[in-house]
């Protein structure tokens, strides 16, 4: 076009590349670097020799795979030459094996890993400087345009930086050992040994295939042979591993000893050592990734436990995002920011599921008496990432197993299978939380709460939960909380009762009795939640004397003649809630409200006999359960809900949270309802899906108790998943039904799911499909025209 001025983007510098470590990511970034622009000029300095490496083989995942064929095809030709693939997962517990397939996994030696890269890296023209210590790196940032710091676990760069990256260092409570075998397992094993010292655990997979021409004969001559190979890592808790002698064997004893306990299967087999050493697991974390021209890479940054293999295939990511950015992006601090944004949400997603198959493993004890199918699903789904739904697609037949051990009748879900409360027989395990509406007035629930509490009674679920129901006035949270110290508040409530009894079969309903203590006499939770009033406020009490926030009011602390008026109050309450044919009633001790305020270190700071050790912190709401058991109907079920950590220095812990558990089952509490935190406000909770269930699933397997689980339960993949592993009971679900009142319902129908653990109210069956919707789709075009 006439007149139009093309202008030409300003030419980009030609980046000088310093990349301290050695490793996977460390390599592969200098590589693709290079290949981007072959006019960088990429130093690695690496202070081992090149075939200096610990460990035996590393697993990649697809998806990884997939990102270097498209990045570096000669690197993907490569490792696809040499992978080893397989798809079932061995899992022997107790002399009993059960395979599990469909998994998809590909290995491959790390020596001939970083050989390849080594090779790719020469071939570019980037300089390789083996056994040689990069210089400190703040000459290096002075003299290099860019510093990638790849330098591991314990890396020098990061501490260098303490400051500016803020890494946090957490190590585990598990030793490992990371070991070798001469010959290829024929699947991903894990196999469980029960010794006199405690429970050990063996992680094993194939890295290399017998070579095809090899003769029996020949006896292996190096790390990877013409035999294949396996890596074997033997794990246990830091006390058995101190039990069995460990602490004071040599390497050469342990590797003899680790092959003797798991002789099976190992099939008689040596186990051998390379740089092998026992070791705690660290997961590395930090606040930032880069400095100025400093970034970290891998291991450096990041670290996920190695029993869900994930370790080369961040590090090979990172090093995939970081080229792409400092290729797309117009500067380097712009590529370094586009860099962490991009990695992080998905290293931080790898970490959480990491964590909890570490803490899967940790906790190993608890599941060894398992029906053996259900063991092994709880294996498979430890980390939450394999789940029910997925299973089934990877390996029909396997998952159909399960269910039949557990008792699923043909084409029923887990979720839909009945749960027995004492003289309450549940249909289903979903039940629909306590959600605060603070739609009440004068504690008298309304229309509202009949509709709100009726459409998810008609909506499927089980069981549907009060919000917290306060037993006094001064024991509301907010003017607009529900009450049941009026006989106008039973008579609405019954009139709620009634309707889900009449118009939804099979649900039942139960009532919440809470006070609500120091977090009382605050706005409703759309005007600031946990703000004070303005005005019109009333006296809060609570076990010590002291303000949930700065600004909120001081509570007066119980006196014992209080102490009891406040155990009338829920006695009184719980009378009114069994005439008003609540199926179940739960205590509120949890949440920081006025029981839970007892159980708290942080919040119980008493003297006398309700203050102190956890026996006496527990005296006041043990005496509140005693007098409202005595009240509550015999046949009907009582449960109560804590918090089983404060998420805070000092307060509740999960060893607490068993003992609060079992304190109160001894009572004759039915169930525990599994929550945490909201106890302190400087509480700093792992948030993440599911990330309350660990600890309703160690209550449950520690102490056989029947629990309820909540927190970030999402989907009815999640509710089978948690139920068929028996790491719960019952599955407690709160802004699902909030987005979806009919969501068991619509769970039933996307499961193809039509009997007894769910029923369609008769005005709404014609609405049991989901509604056709218009097409999305377009033809496929069939022919591909050149100019």
């Amino acid at each position: 076009m006439a007149g139009a001025v093309t202008v030409a983007p300003p030419p980009r510098e030609h980046l000088r590349v310093a990349v301290v470590g050695g490793g996977p990511s460390g390599l592969y970034a200098a590589a693709l670097l290079k290949r981007l622009d072959p006019a960088r000029e990429i130093t690695v300095w690496e202070r081992n020799a090149p075939d200096d490496t610990f460990g035996f083989g590393v697993v990649l995942s697809d998806e990884t795979l997939g990102g270097i064929e498209h990045a570096d095809p000669v690197v993907y030709e490569a490792l696809r030459d040499e992978f080893v693939r397989w798809d079932d997962i061995d899992i022997v517990h107790r002399n009993i094996r059960h395979t599990s397939g469909g998994h998809g996994f590909a290995a491959l030696g790390r020596r001939r890993l970083l050989e390849i890269l080594h090779e790719r890296c020469r071939s570019l023209g980037v300089e390789l400087r083996f056994r040689t210590q990069a210089p400190d790196t703040a000459r290096l940032s002075e003299s290099y345009d860019l510093v990638v710091a790849a330098d591991g676990v314990h890396s020098a760069t990061r501490e260098a930086y303490a400051q500016v990256f803020r890494p946090r260092v957490t190590t585990h409570r598990c030793r490992y050992i990371w070991l070798a075998a001469d010959f290829p397992f024929e699947a991903f094993r894990f196999e469980i040994a029960e010794t006199e010292h405690g429970v050990m655990q063996l992680h094993g997979y194939p890295y290399s295939r017998p070579s095809p021409d090899h003769h029996p004969s020949t006896r292996p001559s190096g790390p990877q042979n013409q035999f294949g190979a396996s890596t074997v890592i033997v794990e246990m808790r830091e006390e058995v591993w101190e039990a069995a002698g460990f602490a004071e064997a040599d390497v050469r004893e342990s590797v003899e000893r680790c092959a003797k306990i798991f002789s099976d299967a190992l099939g008689g087999r040596a186990l051998r050592s390379n740089k092998s050493a026992w070791t705690a697991f660290r997961t590395v974390v930090n606040e930032r990734w880069s400095h100025n021209n400093v970034v970290l890479l891998g291991d450096a940054a990041h670290t996920a436990h190695f029993s869900i293999g994930s370790g080369t295939k961040l590090a090979v990511e990172d090093a995939l995002a970081l080229a792409a950015c400092l290729e797309e992006q117009p500067s380097l601090d712009a590529a370094l920011s586009a860099y962490e944004e991009e990695r992080r949400p998905v290293v931080a997603s790898t970490q959480r599921a990491a964590r909890a198959s570490l803490e899967w493993f940790e906790n190993l004890a608890l599941y060894l008496d398992q029906p053996a199918r259900q063991f092994a699903f709880n294996l498979l789904t430890r980390s939450r990432r394999v789940t029910h739904d997925n299973l089934r697609l990877r390996d029909a037949r396997f998952t159909e197993s399960v269910e039949r051990e557990f008792g699923c009748p043909p084409g029923t879900p887990p979720m839909f299978t009945p749960f027995r409360l004492r003289g309450l027989t549940l249909r289903n395990r979903v039940v629909v939380s306590p959600m605060d509406m603070y739609s009440a007035v004068d504690g008298v629930p309304g229309d509202f709460h009949l509709v709100h509490l009726g459409a998810r009674a008609l909506g499927g679920a089980g069981l549907v939960m009060t919000e917290m129901v306060c037993v006094s006035a001064e024991g509301r949270i907010t003017p607009g909380c529900a009450g049941l110290y009026t006989g106008q508040q039973a008579a609405s409530w019954r009139r709620i009762t009634d309707f889900v009894h009449a118009q939804a079969p099979g649900a039942a309903i139960g009532v919440q009795l809470g006070h609500s203590g120091r977090k009382g006499s605050t706005k409703l939770m759309w005007e600031g939640i946990d703000e004070p009033l303005e005005e019109g406020n009333w006296p809060l009490v609570a076990a010590s004397p002291l303000p949930y926030k700065p600004q909120n009011q001081t509570p007066h602390e119980l006196t014992r003649a209080q102490l009891a008026d406040a155990r009338e109050q829920f006695t009184s309450a719980a009378r009114r809630a069994a005439r008003c044919g609540f199926d179940l009633l739960e205590l509120h001790c949890a949440h920081g409200y006025l029981l839970s305020g007892f159980l708290s270190p942080l919040t119980n700071r008493r003297t006398d006999a309700y203050g102190g050790s956890l026996e006496n912190r527990l005296r006041f709401p043990l005496e509140v359960f005693d007098a409202v058991r005595a009240v509550w109907p015999e046949d009907r079920p009582m449960t109560v809900r804590i918090s089983a950590t404060d998420w805070a220095d000092g307060g509740t812990t999960a060893d607490d949270a068993v003992t609060l558990a079992r304190a109160f089952a001894a009572h004759g509490a039915d169930a525990i309802d599994v929550s945490t935190g909201q106890v302190v406000a400087e509480e700093q909770p792992e948030y993440g899906r599911s990330y309350q269930t660990p600890y309703a699933d160690r209550i449950r397997n520690e102490t056989g108790i029947p629990v309820i689980a909540v927190g970030a339960i999402s989907s009815w993949d999640d509710v089978n998943s948690l139920i068929l592993a028996g790491r719960t009971d019952l599955c407690a679900l709160a802004r699902p039904h909030l987005y979806d009142p009919h969501w068991t319902l619509h769970a039933a129908s996307e499961q193809g799911y039509a009997g007894p653990g769910v029923d369609w109210p008769a005005p709404y069956r014609a609405g049991s499909r989901r509604p056709q919707t218009g097409r999305t789709d377009a033809p496929k075009p069939r022919l591909t025209l050149g100019n």
